[in-house]
């Protein structure tokens, strides 16, 4: 399956498509990965990407396209692929369509993951990281440490990131309403798109995203 996932921040793509890649048997790519792998290995788009953002600016969305382009074309996404961050907007969006049109191969959905914003600032802003080790993450409510503020694992002072606060959150809500939103009536036009709930378990959101693509693909 060709698979895009689309959802605000806070809404669990990142934990949802490695499992679905998973159990599709399809590669996970993410905006992320795509940078981290062209900057790593020293690609044009990479370095070119880099430029900016060692400015502290926007990379282009050509330079984003360029990327997710070369990725797509690698033989391991010959059987399918699940999109994660990419296409963030519109612009994105139209060239992915362009690109595939011009492979021959068309989308098979667009899986959307609704979460209320209230929902959306709740699971962000009260997310705290360990600062001896980034991968010791907490959650105020939903997984607390046994001591406030002390990391269970090593004892290191838990914090909030900078844009993990409620007002940093509610910006980062407004950017998504405004550029990624639109591109699921986009899709909504090609009737591409099924919304989920995205509240509860992981495992009870993976299996609804299974079902509703399974349903999908039985036509």
């Amino acid at each position: 399956m060709r698979i895009v996932l689309v959802g605000p921040p806070g809404a669990g793509k990142g934990t949802q498509a490695h499992v679905l890649a998973k159990t599709l048997s399809i590669p996970h790519i993410s905006t992320g990965d795509l940078f981290r792998a062209n900057i790593s290995q020293s690609t044009p788009l990479g370095l070119e990407a880099k430029g900016y953002m060692d400015k502290g600016q926007l990379v282009p969305d050509e330079v984003t396209i360029g990327m997710a382009k070369d990725r797509l074309l690698q033989p391991d996404t010959a059987q399918g692929f699940l999109l994660d961050g990419f296409p963030r907007n519109l612009a994105q969006a139209k060239a992915l369509d362009e690109h595939l049109a011009a492979e021959g191969i068309t989308l098979d959905g667009v899986l959307d993951l609704e979460v209320p914003e209230d929902e959306v600032v709740k699971r962000i802003a009260g997310r705290r990281l360990c600062r001896n080790n980034g991968a010791h993450v907490y959650h105020v409510d939903y997984n607390p440490p046994a001591v406030a503020g002390v990391c269970d694992e090593c004892g290191g002072e838990l914090y909030q990131r900078s844009d993990d606060t409620e007002d940093a959150v509610r910006t980062r809500l407004e950017v998504y309403h405004t550029e990624t939103e639109p591109i699921i009536e986009y899709y909504a036009q090609q009737n591409l798109v099924t919304t989920i709930s995205a509240l509860g378990k992981v495992d009870e959101v993976t299996q609804r995203a299974v079902d509703a693509l399974q349903a999908r693909a039985a036509g």
